[in-house]
């Protein structure tokens, strides 16, 4: 990222077996099954985190805790006597497909043309005398495990709770208030739109681009009255009261009709969804919305070790920060935070549009880089963790937006990237297949300079999922975004001799390493280890489909010509250009040169991988630094974690974990992470949320297609004992792993499609052949 703003069918489609199928749109769904009401309901969770104060409005980014079904999300203050929701939808953008380009050859990039993430609406319920001076006792509480969030204080001798979750069943926010002791209720709903639209208990309205959005809000109770009239609901002496809310957009991911559904009415489909919720109880519609959440979130669970009984009596934010102030591992406070992440991308990513740079919470209509994809590591960082930490249904939403914009991508790049104006241009003069720019729209559009080498990272990341699940289905969807790129980069690419040889090789046109250096360089590190890796991906989709072996025959015949990346005489670093001077910043946030290391594996250190390719690789990401913004110590801890150095892996992950103060890099209130955009003043960008989590799972597991590492970068805070189990392995495999004082003790390696693999540690193999579905526990790793 440049540090300078330069720039769901949750549907259910009701078919006879009652299988749901999700696409991203706001659409009309069918009854979801509910469970047995008569089954105890479980409320306990070690995955529980709490704070003793509400949100600050005006502070709703770091303060504001998030819900979402992977559509339709909020931030909630969480304040006893006004409740704030901040309301988004995943396809609430403005802008278009912006396909021009202006005089310096980028695409224009703001919030008109290219477009940007913007709220959906502001829902208030005003308590007037429930104000925050007049309660006792208050707690907030985000039960990770459940998805739900709930606040509760005591008022006059009455105990008063409400719970907050967004239903993706039910696809709706539910508000519900309940108290012990004889309590009453007594004040308004509000609805507001946030872009003129005024208050009212539903609106609908349209942004220029055409796109059709709206919401609904209804309230429900016991023991007193609740009345809809004019633009809000009023509620007194209710014993509880249940509010419930939907919104959408009438966005439909298909190039062919300009990605909207103009048949869709968004607010008279919000009033369907919030009568239909309206029907049932509370405790029915949370029991569902557990039950959906829980089966993604279960999925996966981690052990780090054991906190003190001192660090567990901490809030959460009050753990956070002693973390850093004494020095002291909080390994607990660490496997929280991973699952936070888990819990963000199963809260944001689910049957809709991938998770953008806000992920699917925002706090107003201007966020920083229009809250867009990033195609240069922030959208693909958003989802590395997704198949490591048992959530690849998650990683849907990324590979459905890719395949949807295929068609304007491709488009755009024949139309545009031949340009005269564009700096990238293909010096071969030809153009073929598909590309993208830095950044990306919802629209089927692009902004700010081409990205070339971006259709690769995209593809990489796009074949990795089917390297962790061996979905075939999957990769037949890729395989024309795989194809396509391939086709851009035969027609790109040039031969040159190598100074001083006669040894010919190819290597990408210009282009620039991002985002620092030379605007207009050839055969960048990043592209060329992109470029080999891509080729390799592809002949291998080709081979298992059977599909165009001429083809994958001359992509594989490039392959062999590619140049690949030296070490430098000058500097001792693997070169990030064809030079053997550093022409960027020495400590720049990027590892652009280093993705053959992570997120690709051409090096390694295990011998297969020239000792001085290594050394460079490792005096590079060295002179990096440590100290950066939460991504860019993300993929720094992933590095390093690919180089087994635990020490330095935890350390980054640690730096992430700093609280966030006077707008600086780190965690925020809420556990966001916080990105010092400028000096003293921070703002929220998602993908540290997810990258750090990634990262502590590769220090636990590394795997590719054949083989597995265990324990590759335990850090000593976590080597006394712990677990790991429903982690996502390369290869077709999920492994449950358990150690004690730095030792594996029991591995369990379960096949969903994977064959034979070898199982290491501590450089012993072992050989694990496997039928799909079944598995093999191994032990004595000691000996």
């Amino acid at each position: 990222m440049t540090p300078e703003p330069s720039r769901r069918n949750l549907i259910a489609l009701a078919t006879a077996t009652g299988a749901l199928a999700a696409l991203p749109a706001f659409t009309a769904s069918a009854a979801p099954p509910r469970p047995d009401n008569s089954t105890p309901y479980d409320t306990s969770s070690p995955d529980e985190l709490w704070w003793q104060a509400p949100a600050d409005e005006h502070s709703m980014i770091e303060q504001g805790l998030p819900v979402g079904n992977g559509r339709l999300g909020a931030l909630a203050s969480n304040d006893p006597g006004r409740e704030l929701l901040l309301v988004t939808d995943a396809t609430m953008w403005t802008g278009t497909l912006n396909d021009t380009l202006d005089g310096d050859g980028q695409f224009p990039y703001g919030r008109d043309d290219f477009g940007s993430f913007t709220l959906l609406a502001r829902l208030l319920v005003d308590i007037p005398d429930h104000d925050l001076s007049a309660v006792s006792g208050y707690r907030r509480t985000l039960d990770l495990a459940r998805g739900v969030l709930t606040t509760s204080y005591v008022r006059a001798g009455v105990t008063y709770r409400r719970q907050i979750f967004a239903s993706r069943p039910d696809d709706v926010i539910v508000l519900h208030f309940t108290q012990s002791g004889g309590g009453r209720y007594t004040g308004t709903v509000t609805l507001e739109g946030t872009h003129g639209e005024g208050s009212a208990v539903s609106f609908g309205a349209a942004f220029p681009n055409g796109l059709r959005y709206g919401a609904a809000v209804t309230a429900y109770g016991s023991g007193g009255t609740v009345t809809a009239g004019g633009s809000r609901i009023s509620f007194a002496r209710c014993k509880d009261l249940t509010v419930v809310l939907s919104g959408g957009t009438n966005y439909a991911p298909d190039a062919a009709h300009h990605y909207r559904d103009p048949s869709l009415d968004p607010e008279k489909l919000a009033r369907t969804k919030i009568r239909a919720a309206a029907r049932h109880s509370a405790d029915t519609l949370l029991r569902t919305h557990a039950a959906d959440h829980r089966a993604l979130f279960g999925q996966l669970d981690v052990s780090l070790g054991t906190s003190t009984d001192g660090q567990r009596a901490l809030d959460t934010w009050e753990r956070v920060r002693a973390r850093a102030r004494d020095g002291v591992p909080d390994p607990e406070l660490e496997a929280q935070y991973l699952q936070f992440g888990r819990y963000l991308m199963i809260a944001g990513s689910r049957g809709s549009l991938p998770l953008n740079l806000q992920g699917l919470w925002l706090d107003g209509n201007d966020p920083d880089w229009m809250g867009d994809y990033h195609t240069d590591i922030n959208v693909q960082m958003n989802y590395w963790m997704a198949d490591r930490a048992g959530l690849s249904e998650c990683f849907d939403a990324f590979t459905d937006y890719c395949t949807a914009q295929l068609p304007s991508w491709t488009e755009l790049t024949r139309a545009l990237f031949d340009d005269p104006r564009n700096r990238y241009r293909n010096s071969t003069g030809r153009t073929a297949g598909w590309t993208v720019a830095i950044s990306t729209n919802i629209h089927g559009g692009m902004g700010w300079w081409w990205h070339p080498a971006g259709n690769a990272w995209l593809c990489n990341s796009l074949w990795e999922h089917y390297e962790f699940t061996g979905r075939r289905s999957h990769l037949e969807k890729i395989y024309p975004l795989l194809k396509g790129a391939c086709e851009f980069w035969e027609a790109r690419l040039l031969t040159t001799t190598l100074p001083g040889t006669a040894e010919e090789v190819l290597i990408a046109d210009s282009d620039w390493s991002p985002e620092h250096g030379p605007l207009d360089a050839k055969g960048i590190t990043y592209a060329q280890e992109l470029v080999w890796t891509l080729f390799g991906n592809y002949c291998a989709a080709a081979a298992e489909l059977k599909k165009d072996s001429g083809f994958a025959d001359t992509v594989a015949g490039l392959r062999k010509r590619l140049y690949l990346p030296r070490v430098s005489p000058t500097t001792g670093w693997l070169e990030e250009w064809m030079s053997p001077e550093n022409l960027g910043e020495t400590t720049h946030r990027h590892l652009s040169p280093l993705v053959g290391l992570f997120p690709g594996d051409r090096i390694r250190p295990d011998g297969s991988t020239p000792a001085d390719v290594v050394g460079g690789a490792t005096a590079l990401l060295t002179a990096r630094g440590t100290e950066s913004f939460g991504w860019a110590n993300a993929w720094r801890a992933l590095c390093w974690a690919r180089l087994k150095n635990a020490d330095k892996a935890y350390q980054l992950v640690v730096n992430n974990l700093h609280p966030s103060t006077d707008g600086g890099n780190g965690t925020a209130f809420n556990l966001f992470d916080i990105y010092e955009v400028e000096r003293g003043r921070g703002i929220f960008q998602i993908d540290a949320n997810f990258g750090t989590p990634a990262a502590m799972i590769e220090m636990l597991l590394y795997s590719r297609p054949g083989h597995l590492e265990l324990l590759p970068a335990l850090p000593d805070a976590w080597a006394a004992s712990g677990s790991l189990t429903g982690a996502g392995a390369r290869g077709g495999f999920v492994v449950d792993l358990r150690w004690r004082d730095g030792t594996p003790t029991e591995a369990r390696i379960r096949s969903i499609g994977g064959r034979t693999t070898t199982v290491e540690y501590a450089g012993t193999s072992r050989t694990v052949t496997l039928k799909p579905g079944a598995s093999v526990t191994l032990k004595d790793f000691d000996r």
